[in-house]
C-alpha cells in the first residue's frame, strides 16, 4: 500500500517577503492560483490506488493547510467523480528537521496499516508538472522499495548547480526489471552542496545526479534502519509516538497532534544525514520528469514565460527599456525605466530589490529584520486565522483599522482586552455578536461598540463570507492583548 507522506513548512528565509514565518513557502501562490502545497497534495492524490495522504505540519498551520487542501479537493474534479484522497495531519509542535518527522508517520503508518506500508515522501515546496513520468518513476521507486531498499529520486543535472546536494551512482549498478523506461541504480555515496569547481566536475562525470529530497521506502525497512544508523532518535521516536497515541486516544480523528515534551526531545537532524549517507541499501529512480525545488526568486522567475527582452513579470508592471528583470507584484501597479538584471518583489508591507545574481543572499536580509525584531519577519499585512483573515489597512498612534473575512459558520474565540476597545461594522453578511451580557444579531451597515474589558465573541452564521470593518483604539493595541475564555479551536487557556 502506497501512502504519500507530504513535508509542509520552513520559513523559506530565501522567498522573503513573500514567504514568512507564519506564511511559509508551501502556501506561496503560482501564476495559476494554486498554491505550493495544492499542488503537492493533487500531484500525491493523483497517483494510482492513493486513497490516503499523510500531511506533516506546524500545529500552527493547521486549519490554513487544511483549507489550502479543501480547495484544492473543490476545484480538483466534478461533483460525480470519485472521492479525493483522505488527508491525515500530522502536527509537530516545533521544528524538528525531516528525519524526527519521518521517523513518526513511519512509526503512525505501521501501527494503522502493517510494517510493509510503503511510504512516499514528497516536500510539499517541490515543483512537478509532467505527472506521467512523476508516475512511472513513483511505481518504479515502489517496486524497488518493495525489495527492501530505501529509494530516493535523483534529476540529471543541467548546470553546475552548487545549490543542491549530489547523488553519485554507484558503478554497474543498475536494478533490473523494475519499471519500462525507468532507471533505478544503487548509489556509491551523497554529497553534499559542492563548491563550483566539484559542481563542474560531477556535472562533466556523467554518473551524478541532483538529490531531489523525496524517497520512498517500507516502514519497517525505513524503521530498521533508523534504529541501526541513528538509535538516539529511533528511541526518542518511539516515546514519542507512544505518548502522542495515548493523548490521540481520547480524541480520535483526521488529526494526531505529537506531543510537545517528547517531541522536542528529539535531536534536529535530516533524513540525509540520519539515513541515507549510512544505509547499505539505498537505491535512486533517475527522474525523466520536470522538477524545481523553488529555492529562491530565481528558481521562482523561470516558471514564468519571458518577453522579448527577457523581462517576467508576474502582477501588474510596466517595464520601458529594461531587461532580464523579474517583477512579482501583489496588488499594485510596478513600474520600472531602464532596469537590467534585477529582481523586484513587492507584497503590501514589504518590498524587496536584488541583482538577479545574489538571490541567495535574501536570506541574510532576514537575518538582519530578526536581530531587529521586525514583524516583517513573522506576519504579512494579512493574516490567517481558523476562522478566516485579518488585513491591517491603517494604523497610527492609539488607533489600528483591520479588514475581518470570517467564513461561514466560523466564530472568533471568546475573548477580552485590558488596553482596547473596539467597534465592528458589518459591510458583508449578517454577524452573530457577544457583547458583554447582549446577544445581538448584526446585518449589513450596522455595528456595535466593544469598550476594553467587556468579554465579547463575534460569529458568521450565514452561508456568505462575513466581512468586518474593526476600528481599534487604546493604549496598547498588539495581538498579545488577548484573553480567551472559550474557542472551538483549542486556543483558549486550560
Amino acid at each position: 500500500m502506497l501512502i504519500p507522506v507530504i513535508l509542509s513548512g520552513g520559513a523559506g528565509t530565501r522567498l522573503w517577503p513573500v514567504s514568512r514565518e507564519s506564511y511559509p513557502k508551501p502556501f506561496i501562490r503560482m501564476s495559476d492560483g494554486q498554491s505550493l502545497l495544492q499542488k503537492a497534495y493533487l500531484k500525491a492524490a493523483g497517483l494510482a490506488g492513493v486513497g490516503q495522504v499523510v500531511l506533516v505540519t506546524n500545529r500552527d498551520y493547521y486549519f490554513q493547510s487544511r483549507d489550502e487542501i479543501e480547495l484544492a479537493v473543490a476545484g480538483k474534479r466534478p461533483a460525480s467523480a470519485s472521492p479525493a484522497a483522505e488527508v491525515t495531519y500530522l502536527l509537530e509542535p516545533c521544528g524538528r528537521n525531516t528525519a524526527p518527522a519521518i521517523a513518526l508517520a513511519a512509526l503512525k503508518l505501521a501501527r494503522e496499516y502493517g510494517p510493509e506500508a510503503v511510504l512516499l515522501v514528497l516536500p510539499a515546496d517541490h515543483l512537478i508538472a509532467d505527472r506521467q513520468a512523476f508516475s512511472l518513476a513513483v511505481a518504479a521507486a515502489e517496486a524497488a522499495a518493495a525489495t527492501g531498499h530505501i529509494v530516493t529520486f535523483g534529476i540529471p543535472p543541467t548546470a553546475p548547480e552548487t545549490g543542491f546536494g549530489y547523488i553519485e551512482l554507484a558503478a554497474d549498478s543498475q536494478l533490473p526489471g523494475l519499471a519500462d523506461g525507468v532507471t533505478v541504480s544503487r548509489v556509491a555515496r551523497f554529497v553534499e552542496k559542492p563548491a563550483q569547481d566539484r559542481a563542474e566536475a560531477f556535472l562533466a562525470a556523467g554518473n551524478y545526479l541532483w538529490n531531489a529530497g523525496m524517497f520512498c521506502a517500507r516502514a519497517d525497512i525505513l524503521l530498521l534502519a533508523l534504529e541501526a544508523h541513528a538509535p538516539d532518535l529511533y528511541r526518542k521516536a518511539l516515546v514519542c509516538f507512544e505518548a502522542s497515541a495515548a493523548r490521540q486516544a481520547a480524541a480520535p480523528g483526521r488529526t494526531f497532534e505529537l506531543d510537545p515534551a517528547s517531541f522536542a526531545a528529539l535531536p534536529d537532524i535530516s533524513i540525509d544525514y540520519a539515513v541515507m549517507e549510512h544505509a547499505a541499501n539505498v537505491a535512486v529512480v533517475r527522474a525523466a520528469f520536470d522538477w524545481s525545488d523553488i529555492g529562491s526568486w530565481s528558481a521562482l522567475s523561470e516558471l514564468t514565460l519571458p518577453d522579448a527582452e527577457g523581462n517576467r513579470i508576474d502582477g501588474e508592471a510596466l517595464l520601458v527599456d529594461s531587461t532580464n528583470v523579474y517583477v512579482r507584484s501583489e496588488g499594485r501597479l510596478v513600474a520600472g525605466v531602464g532596469l537590467s538584471n534585477l529582481m523586484v518583489i513587492d507584497t503590501p508591507d514589504a518590498l524587496l530589490i536584488a541583482d538577479r545574481g545574489r538571490t541567495q543572499d535574501v536570506k541574510r536580509i532576514v537575518a538582519q529584520l530578526k536581530l531587529d525584531a521586525h514583524p516583517s519577519v513573522r506576519l504579512h499585512r494579512t493574516v490567517h486565522r481558523p476562522w478566516g483573515t485579518y488585513t491591517v489597512l491603517e494604523e497610527g498612534r492609539n488607533f489600528q483599522i483591520k479588514r475581518l473575512s470570517v467564513k461561514r459558520g466560523a466564530a472568533l474565540s471568546l475573548q477580552m482586552h485590558y488596553h482596547r476597545s473596539e467597534h465592528w461594522v458589518v459591510v458583508a453578511g449578517t454577524a452573530r455578536v457577544r457583547n458583554g451580557e447582549a446577544d445581538l444579531l448584526i446585518r449589513t451597515n450596522e455595528s456595535t461598540y466593544i469598550p476594553a474589558g467587556h468579554q465579547h465573541r463575534l460569529e458568521n452564521p450565514g452561508l456568505t463570507e462575513l466581512i468586518i470593518i474593526e476600528v481599534q483604539s487604546g493604549e496598547y493595541l498588539g495581538e498579545d492583548d488577548i484573553v480567551r475564555f472559550d474557542d472551538v479551536y483549542g486556543r483558549a487557556a486550560s
